[in-house]
């Protein structure tokens, strides 16, 4: 049977979900293998080298680098407060005294005889990594962090922006067609993850950041409404450590787009229950896609059940058209013809024919995207 490969999308009911929760540098894990795990479980924690003050005592004095040593009153290692004295001058029978005073609370790291400098490093800055997700530690990574996993419905997104947000998910549009209005945001939701259908206003957008909207899922989002968000353009996509109080995540594209079947009524399915989601982007080489992530209670699953990579798409694969005419819309693969069609370009392409509600139409391999369903 013909196969392409092409990039995929999930929608899983239920998977064996596993994400690795590392430090940035080597610290110290705080969780053990088969600990369990709530979302704000610190699972490993380190301090951030804090930021480096250099201070050239001997343009601030106006004396020679060699008589600096001779001028300071701290030696390397010394705690300091900001506002301390750092150095000074004998003065003239000792008045007319110049001195240079510590701009931050520190340490002394370093003092050069050569240059007349005394580097002042700040407090070292704390970093914790929660577990993002309710589970279990499957792996400790040692002095590092931990991969953990989860038996959860896994929901991939096309865009996304801000990065990890939690809460409870209410349903607020009622079908995948309804647009998520400003006047159905209120104060009561602050905190949970709202679920929209085909589009999300800005005014909307705006509305669920002042109401402390943990995130939105919704089907689309004009891509002119980012600048007025980010305040730049956006250029590459890649996303995620954008400070926000609420995640965006679309799932369809750019403009008002219906969300799918499969993603609408999964995440109906799951209305009130606790989820996770990122909306982290990055599309280019190691693409990344922006998440929901509920986890399943009471449920048990093997290694059997993890979702793996689709080998490509074939007969009978449900897929996504990626470019217009037909953007966003999911049909069947019905059939992969081996041989090269001319498109409307003129450009010879492989094509697949798609079953699109009843009619079936030749679509460029490259237009397409995998959506894996459970």
């Amino acid at each position: 049977m013909a196969h392409s490969y092409t990039p995929g999308l999930k929608v899983l009911k239920k998977t064996l979900f596993r994400k690795e929760r590392i430090l940035p540098l080597k610290g110290e894990v705080l969780v053990k293998k088969g600990d369990s795990l709530s979302p704000d479980t610190v699972v490993a924690s380190t301090n951030l080298p804090g930021n480096v003050q250099m201070l050239k005592v001997n343009n601030i004095l106006n004396i020679e680098p060699s008589d600096v040593i001779d001028c300071l009153v701290v030696k390397e290692g010394d705690d300091v407060k900001k506002g301390d004295m750092i150095a000074e001058t004998p003065g003239i029978f000792g008045m007319f005294k110049s001195s240079v005073e510590s701009p931050v609370d520190g340490t002394i790291e370093s003092i050069s005889e050569a240059t007349g400098r005394v580097v002042v490093r700040e407090a070292p800055i704390p970093v914790e990594v929660d577990a993002y997700v309710s589970g279990s530690v499957d792996e400790v990574i040692e002095k590092e962090g931990i991969i953990l996993k989860s038996d959860a419905a896994f929901i991939q997104g096309i865009f996304g922006i801000a990065g990890e947000k939690r809460g409870s998910l209410e349903l607020v549009s009622k079908n995948a067609n309804e647009e998520l209005t400003a006047e159905q945001i209120n104060d009561s939701m602050a905190g949970k993850i709202l679920i929209g259908g085909s589009f999300l206003s800005l005014e909307a957008y705006k509305k669920a950041m002042k109401c402390n909207v943990a995130g939105i899922v919704v089907g689309g989002f004009n891509y002119y409404d980012l600048k007025a968000v980010l305040g730049y353009d956006l250029g590459v996509a890649i996303t995620g450590t954008e400070k926000l109080p609420t995640a965006l995540i679309v799932t369809e594209g750019y403009g008002s787009i219906p969300m799918s079947d499969a993603t609408f009524n999964l995440l109906k399915e799951n209305n009130g229950n606790d989820a996770s989601v990122n909306g982290a982007t990055q599309i280019r080489a190691g693409v990344i896609r922006p998440e929901i992530v509920i986890p399943v209670q009471g449920s048990t699953m093997d290694e059997d059940s993890v979702s793996k990579e689709p080998e490509g798409i074939q007969e009978g694969s449900t897929v996504r058209v990626i470019r217009s005419p037909n953007f966003g819309k999911i049909g069947k693969v019905t059939a992969l013809p081996s041989e090269l069609n001319k498109m409307e370009s003129e450009t010879m392409v492989r094509v697949a024919e798609i079953d699109i509600d009843g009619v079936k139409t030749l679509i460029p391999r490259a237009n397409l995207e995998m959506v894996e369903l459970q």
